[in-house]
């Protein structure tokens, strides 16, 4: 049983009864969630772009790798193509599909493709008004300092840099 509490263009808020496999049923509340992409994106063996992106749901900055949710009918690579160029002004020579994620699977269908994205060239682009986003490069010991220092904290990006044993 699923009724649709919330519709939305991206998400959805449903309430569903559940079979689990032990023959219990639970009621859920669940975000119903499209998808997305994240991307990690080589400059050189060692050195990766980062944003500084501020998040107006926590009211603060995160570095983050970058990331956007699916488009309908989009497929996780294009959706990391379309980010990458969004959010860096780089389009990649390369992509390579290195995991997936749920961040959040108590409440949400959400998963996340996870992307290498390697010979990149700059791209015209224009920045989206709804995104205060600034870029660093860094490399691989910077990543670590900066995790072990706590300031590393988006779960996204620290499972893509884990992927890519940089943590």
């Amino acid at each position: 049983m699923t009724k649709t509490i919330v519709p939305g263009r991206v998400i959805a808020l449903e309430h569903k009864k559940i079979k689990l496999p032990n023959g219990y049923y639970v009621e859920m509340d669940v975000i119903k969630h499209l998808g997305a992409a994240l991307i990690v994106p080589f400059l050189s063996r060692d050195k990766v772009i980062l944003l500084r992106q501020y998040r107006p749901v926590i009211e603060k900055y995160l570095y983050e790798l970058p990331a956007g949710t699916a488009e309908k009918d989009e497929s996780n690579l294009q959706t990391a193509k379309r980010e990458l160029m969004e959010e860096t002004g780089y389009s990649a020579g390369k992509m390579t599909l290195i995991g997936h994620i749920y961040p959040v699977p108590g409440y949400s269908t959400e998963k996340i493709a996870i992307y290498k994205a390697e010979k990149l060239k700059p791209v015209k682009y224009h920045a989206e008004e709804d995104e205060v986003i600034s870029l660093q490069t860094v490399n691989k010991a910077t990543v670590r300092q900066m995790f072990k220092k706590g300031q590393l904290t988006d779960a996204k990006t620290i499972c893509a840099f884990a992927l890519c044993h940089w943590l």
